[in-house]
């Protein structure tokens, strides 16, 4: 072979070793990455729940007799002091000790509703007045810089909560007068031994009709339920939350509710975390101990009139809530050790870094150390990725 046939098989044997090392080369591994960013954190706890509303009052027989066809159907406006059902009363043949003091015990109850009603709208007359006054100090402090906007937003949601709660006690207030007065009449109606002229029983408040117990003429009994009837306005919304969850929950904290379709999120605030639990069995026939959480709603009737009485909604009450916080995809973190870390895109390169975080919720971790805002890192990383390990970013929707 003579020297230029050695030199030509050379370099093709160099060609070859190049092109299989290049062919034989680590490929780089295809990952989809997003970016760091600050914000607004949010720890929620969400759960589903229903509407409910407020006040409702049953509308009772006053005494026993005949009552005749309520003309009244569900959904019908009612005013109050409108005549709801027509009654005339059995004549007994002599008032009893026993029937005498059944009517005096029902007016006696109805003067303590009464009494208790008045305490009630006293208190949250003392709580609108303290809402008031705290709105005033937070829209200071705000004015001076001292305290966020979110604070003297949530100041306005409160006093609009308190506002709220006056009108619900004094329609509570205006139904106890009316139970009193119908108590005390039925007692006088008996004692004067002619109980045989027609009894008009009238609605105690403004409302809509949610239930009619009786629609057809018949006998009723002393203390019977006629119709049911309540302002489809003064809506709260009661959510079952995991009672681990629930230790969370504090009253006062915002939530927002989602209900359907063409409504935008409600606002709404965090009334009472009920002090008993239940036990739920879940779909999947798991036994679950739950919480009820109340949460009235903060925005104006008119956003929410769409809604009736046990309407399902959606509800998420933050829990804790950041300003300006370094927040990272949660599909970025994997475990390394006891702690947590991600994959940093640098360059072509992902390089693993152990990172602090203190809180997450579904979509987003809060990160106290290790990345900075406008950082890149690999969400969903698989296991065949390493510490340096080359990478090819998947556009949006590549796969």
């Amino acid at each position: 072979m003579t020297g230029r046939n050695k030199i030509a098989l050379g370099m093709a044997l160099a060609a070859l070793a190049l092109l299989a090392a290049w062919a034989l080369r680590p490929q780089p591994v295809a990952v989809e990455a997003q970016e760091v960013t600050r914000g607004v954190f949010e720890q929620a706890v969400t759960d589903d729940g229903r509407t409910r509303v407020r006040d409702r009052y049953v509308i009772a027989a006053p005494l026993a007799g005949h009552v005749e066809r309520i003309r009244l159907d569900v959904g019908d406006p009612v005013k109050r002091g409108q005549v709801v059902a027509l009654l005339t009363p059995t004549a007994p043949a002599f008032i009893d000790a026993r029937t005498a003091r059944e009517l005096g015990e029902r007016s006696s109850a109805a003067e303590a509703r009464l009494a208790r009603a008045k305490a009630e709208t006293a208190k949250v007359l003392a709580q609108r007045d303290q809402a008031r006054a705290d709105l005033e100090r937070q829209a200071r402090l705000a004015k001076e810089g001292f305290v966020s906007q979110n604070v003297r937003e949530q100041a306005e949601l409160a006093l609009r909560t308190a506002d709220r709660a006056v009108d619900a006690s004094r329609f509570a207030e205006d139904a106890a007068r009316y139970e009193l007065a119908q108590a005390r009449a039925a007692l006088t109606r008996y004692r004067s031994g002619s109980p045989g002229a027609k009894w008009e029983v009238v609605s105690p408040v403004d409302g809509r009709v949610l239930k009619l117990a009786q629609k057809s003429e018949g006998p009723v009994g002393l203390g019977a339920p006629l119709i049911e009837i309540a302002d489809t306005r003064s809506l709260e919304a009661v959510i079952d939350v995991l009672s681990q969850e629930a230790v969370a929950v504090r009253p006062g904290m915002l939530a927002r509710l989602e209900a359907g379709q063409g409504l935008a999120p409600l606002a709404a605030l965090v009334r009472l975390v009920e002090p008993a639990a239940f036990t739920k069995v879940s779909a999947l026939g798991v036994e679950e101990q739950r919480v009820n959480v109340v949460l009235d709603f903060a925005d104006a009737p008119e956003r929410f009139e769409t809604l009736g009485d046990g309407y399902r909604v959606e509800a998420q009450i933050v829990v804790y809530r950041q300003m300006n916080a370094v927040m990272a995809p949660v599909a970025a973190l994997f475990r390394d050790g006891d702690g947590w870390a991600v994959f940093v895109l640098e360059g072509e390169r992902a390089r693993k870094r152990a990172v602090k975080t203190s809180r997450r919720n579904v979509a987003e971790a809060l990160v106290d150390e290790g990345l900075q805002p406008g950082e890149r890192v690999v969400v969903y990383p698989s296991d065949a990725l390493r510490d340096g390990s080359r990478v090819e970013v998947l556009r949006k929707g590549q796969r």
